[in-house]
């Protein structure tokens, strides 16, 4: 709805000569629906505040938490619900292609299933925990022996992300990245049910690993550059 007004701004900076040596543009956004499936506005009726949204957030995360995570000390599930909360909005509005409208829904903003934050949070956490059951940290000089079809899948997929980080620069569009995380928190989730890792032989062991290690980072710099938080237990 901003569109002609930007242009204007802009067409008058280009005639003062402001932007000779810059460059402009309007990154569009698209309207965020209510429950009645229209735009939700500030000006009229109670404005909503993104601090109440996210209080709200975390307050409905701590519940999910307290059944998924109960053997963990209180002072830790609240930690890992405040980056489930404020993760889960961060992500739900980025994963949109931002000039589309979205409808804002808690249940399938907090869900630990589909593209959601907390199903990347949990395929993070749920990696770190294969190294803490298999009693050993990530090795930097292992080699990597692709031989199985879910492995090669995977690893192909992980050497994708420059290209991705390239694309989003390129568009200015975020959620081709949580795409791209979503597929690679998928695609290990194959991996991970159809190669034995811990209970693999030696050199196939220490190759998977490695493997499960490139995936975790990879998550974790996707998470990192989106502002969300990655907890290593859920």
């Amino acid at each position: 709805r901003q569109r002609e007004h930007f242009a204007k701004v802009f067409d008058a900076a280009k005639r003062a000569g402001w932007t000779e040596h810059a460059g402009v543009e309007h990154v569009m956004f698209g309207a965020i629906l209510g429950a009645d499936n229209k735009p939700i506005k500030t000006r009229e009726g109670t404005p909503v505040s993104l601090k109440s949204v996210f209080d709200d957030a975390v307050d409905r995360a701590r519940g999910i938490v307290a059944e998924k995570s109960r053997d963990l000390p209180d002072a830790q599930r609240q930690t890992i619900a405040h980056a489930v909360g404020i993760g889960a909005v961060k992500y739900f509005d980025l994963n949109k292609d931002r000039v589309s409208d979205y409808g804002f829904d808690w249940d399938k903003m907090l869900s630990m299933e589909g593209n959601t934050a907390p199903y990347l949070q949990y395929a993070h956490a749920r990696i770190k925990s294969i190294f803490r059951k298999a009693g050993v940290v990530p090795a930097s000089s292992v080699a990597v022996l692709l031989a199985a079809p879910h492995e090669l899948a995977l690893a192909k997929h992980a050497l994708r992300l420059t290209e991705i980080l390239d694309l989003v620069a390129r568009e200015l569009k975020p959620h081709h990245l949580t795409t791209y995380l979503y597929d690679l928190a998928t695609k290990f989730s194959g991996f991970y049910e159809n190669c034995p890792v811990i209970q693999s032989e030696e050199p196939t062991r220490s190759s998977r690993l490695a493997l499960c290690d490139v995936t975790a980072r990879t998550l974790a710099l996707g998470l990192d550059l989106l502002g969300i938080e990655h907890p290593e237990q859920m």
